[in-house]
């Protein structure tokens, strides 16, 4: 236990309260309520999906897949056509055609995403339903069938993987289609690749909060522990081919400010 001196702790709590203070006042150029100031931008927020039908993305939305073809994607081993089945509405993992990225590269955004892995269930642990959400291709939030499935806690479903287990499990039941709402904010190097800020996320599995604004440790790893690598601003985002059958639906994407 450090000691400090009575001098030394008032400072410490002038210095707290001189940040909380700065950083929770609004820009100086407003007044408060003030008429003048820029209205945000109007949109149409969509529509909710049910069991049988995908929803409607809000209309400021990049829509990555709806439904009907891979023209935004691209097979992640090769960069060419990606190899997955599209039929009904929703894209198939093909086992061995690799995972699939998208041709655009993101930083900073909100994800919306639906899965649904195969029914009956097969296997146990992490070879049931297993598949991955990939933020920049490095930071994955698990997919797997952790319906009345046991596995390790920072590999269940909306996992980010081998680091925060969600916090409650939200499953539905294999078979049904389940909905991440994902809002990530991307780490920050400096010039020389030092890491400056680590990255943030935050996810809804099936509306439920299951991870609340957690700092990521580093890229996700399996069996090691996480470690951040210098890497540009912007990356696509990627769906792991684990050799199973899952499908995705309804893929979108709203890019958010930079901080």
């Amino acid at each position: 236990m450090i000691l400090r001196s009575a001098p030394a702790l008032i400072a410490v709590a002038a210095l707290s309260a001189f940040a909380l203070t700065t950083f929770a006042q609004p820009p100086k150029e407003w007044g408060i309520h003030d008429m003048n100031r820029p209205q945000p931008k109007v949109i149409e927020p969509g529509t909710a999906s049910t069991a049988d039908q995908p929803g409607r993305p809000p209309s400021d939305a990049i829509v990555l897949f709806d439904g009907k073809d891979l023209s935004r994607w691209r097979a992640d081993k090769d960069a060419g056509p990606a190899g997955w089945k599209v039929e009904n509405g929703y894209m198939e993992v093909v086992k061995g055609a690799g995972g699939i990225h998208t041709e655009q590269g993101f930083g900073d955004v909100q994800l919306h995403i639906e899965w649904r892995t195969p029914t009956p269930a097969h296997g146990e642990g992490q070879e049931r339903g297993n598949s991955g959400v990939f933020l920049m291709g490095r930071y994955e939030v698990q997919v797997l069938d952790s319906y009345r499935n046991r596995t390790y806690a920072d590999g269940q479903a909306a996992a980010i993987y081998g680091q925060f287990p969600p916090l409650v499990n939200a499953s539905r039941a294999p078979g049904e289609w389940q909905e991440y709402d994902i809002v990530f904010h991307r780490p920050r190097f400096d010039r020389v690749g030092k890491l400056v800020s680590p990255a943030r996320m935050t996810v809804f599995h099936n509306r439920v909060l299951v991870q609340d604004d957690v700092e990521l440790v580093g890229a996700t790893a399996h069996g090691r522990r996480a470690i951040y690598s210098a890497h540009p601003d912007r990356l696509p985002l990627l769906l792991q081919d684990h050799g199973k059958p899952v499908r995705y639906r309804n893929i979108w994407m709203r890019e958010l400010p930079e901080r």
